[in-house]
């Protein structure tokens, strides 16, 4: 364990121009979801920037084994076999502990476990998709799961949503969590997909997109694919009207 003081400070202002735009219209549903009136900035309150914190002791043995954490006893999800890690950073390439990483995912056959999802894809009875873990000191984060397959979804005639793992992160604040996706290297129906196309930045795709590591795949078994997330940094605190650190 380390001894570091926990960052308390203001978080940076989000980057607009980094982000896709809140309107985009080829992804249908940014229409209705995007704001009408100009967006108003507020700075960061006490409440914003001091919680939430976690810990080990909220996790289950199998949470972050997305192959056996829904599997009847003897039996396994099925689909390719994949590790996902990475660190979780903040924008000075920090790494932040403590960090609760939730995934969630559709199955080999790209579907969700869901009343609603109704695309023609079999369940698989011992695979749930979903999961957590939390980050060590240095902000690395590992999870097993099933490689999830793409699927058609009705935003046009012919869309697909390319194979992917939804992510929602909870920093040192609440003005650091963040939900985001990652894609997998190679996938040809990255550049496809209108919600992908909302990103105009190739620099900003290329970051959600994990990349494939021979290096800790564990042979005859489970591939591996590193994924790393930065959150949003903190301001560093001023120290006798001094700018050391900043």
């Amino acid at each position: 364990m380390r001894n570091s003081p926990v960052e308390t400070g203001a978080f940076f202002p989000r980057d607009r121009e980094w982000h896709p735009k809140a309107y985009a219209p080829g992804y249908k549903t940014s229409v209705a979801r995007s704001p009408n009136q100009a967006l108003i900035s507020f700075g960061n309150s006490i409440s914003e920037i001091t919680g939430p914190t976690f810990g080990q002791a909220m996790l289950g043995p199998l949470d972050n084994d997305l192959i056996l954490n829904f599997a009847k006893a003897g039996e396994s999800a099925i689909g390719e076999r994949i590790i996902v890690h990475g660190r979780v950073l903040d924008e000075r390439g920090r790494g932040v502990p403590n960090v609760l990483v939730e995934f969630w995912q559709a199955n080999a056959g790209g579907r969700y476990r869901h009343v609603k999802d109704n695309y023609f894809a079999p369940l698989d009875p011992n695979f749930g998709g979903c999961g957590r873990c939390i980050s060590d000191e240095d902000g690395a984060y590992v999870f097993r799961t099933i490689k999830p397959g793409p699927y058609p979804w009705p935003n046009g005639v012919n869309d697909w949503r390319p194979s992917h793992i939804h992510f929602s992160v909870f920093g040192s604040g609440f003005a650091q969590r963040l939900i985001t996706q990652m894609y997998f290297e190679g996938d040809p129906l990255i550049p496809l997909c209108p919600i992908v196309r909302t990103i105009n930045d190739p620099v900003a795709i290329a970051q959600l997109v994990a990349a494939q590591d021979m290096a800790n795949t564990i042979p005859m078994d489970t591939r591996a694919f590193k994924f790393d997330i930065v959150l949003r940094g903190r301001r560093s605190t001023l120290f006798e009207n001094r700018m050391e650190g900043n």
